[in-house]
């Protein structure tokens, strides 16, 4: 096993290990001890994401802590693949010339994922059509050619196709800005049909949920901005925080805690998926017909 700068893959293989440690009441000392590694320090690097481990090597880990459930097994032996290999995802590997170097991790997260809880003031990307995922990359103003542009936006539509296609499609719960219903978008013709495939997809697909935060609820728990919460089989989830020109990973308890607690607040604030959608329709009437 040798020593390697951390990544978002390594530190979540490390999270998961040290999750199923601490079940298992083992300090780091007797872990490392049981799994034949030189001490503490190893075992240490190895759950803080700075030391790789061979994907046969978390046979041992199971063994020794005691896991037998099938599909975390499968889950993190997975995560020990990429996280010890560094392979990107099929949709990376299709994609990676319109993938930003910033937003390479979020892909492949975003793969993983079981869950995502998303606060947004505009559409979310997986909930765009097409022709306002265009609008939108547009004016982003962070391309140097229209090939950059088309290609990202085929990207955005495959994230789609990948996510909620799948045997288990992703479970997404999006809270909505109000604004994101009044901006225009590319124009009425986008937004109504943007609006119009917002209310299918929450009204078709058990797997989505959509609820509306209005105005008229004032100040609330996303004003500094969108962020996803994205979930995985086990151990805690990945908070993401989208800046112009970066992506922050956030995976500690206490940033954790507050965007859990910020996106509770949030749906608990907006308006239920019912009353959303009367309120997308009453958008799509008044402002776009």
């Amino acid at each position: 096993m040798t020593e390697a700068q951390p990544n978002l893959h390594r530190r979540r293989l490390g999270l998961e290990l040290r999750s199923l440690r601490k079940v298992t009441g083992f300090s780091l000392a007797e872990a490392a001890e049981q799994l034949d590694l030189p001490g503490a320090p190893s075992l240490s690097r190895i759950e803080n994401g700075k030391q790789r481990v061979p994907p046969t090597s978390v046979l041992a880990f199971f063994e020794i802590y005691g896991l037998k459930d099938e599909q975390r097994r499968h889950h993190i032996r997975e995560l020990a693949k990429l996280a010890n290999t560094g392979k990107r995802s099929n949709l990376f590997d299709q994609y990676r010339h319109a993938i930003p170097d910033f937003f390479a991790d979020y892909v492949q997260l975003e793969e993983m994922a079981l869950k995502s809880e998303t606060f947004a003031s505009v559409v979310p990307g997986l909930l765009q059509t097409e022709e306002y995922a265009r609008a939108i990359i547009e004016n982003g103003r962070a391309w140097r050619h229209q090939r950059e542009i088309n290609n990202f936006v085929e990207l955005r539509m495959a994230r789609q196709r990948t996510v909620f296609n799948r045997e288990n499609p992703l479970q997404l719960w999006c809270v909505l800005d109000e604004a994101a219903l009044l901006r225009r978008v590319g124009g009425d013709s986008v937004m109504k049909a943007q609006l119009e495939h917002l209310l299918a997809v929450s009204e078709e697909f058990k797997h989505v949920d959509v609820q509306v935060l209005p105005f008229d609820q004032g100040s609330h728990a996303g004003v500094d901005g969108d962020f996803h919460l994205l979930h995985f089989a086990a151990g805690p989830p990945v908070a993401v925080v989208e800046e112009m020109t970066t992506s922050l990973y956030l995976e500690e308890d206490g940033h954790l805690a507050r965007y859990e607690s910020g996106f509770d607040h949030l749906r608990t604030e907006a308006l239920n998926v019912r009353a959303s959608r009367d309120l997308i329709r009453t958008a799509i009437k008044e402002r776009y017909s």
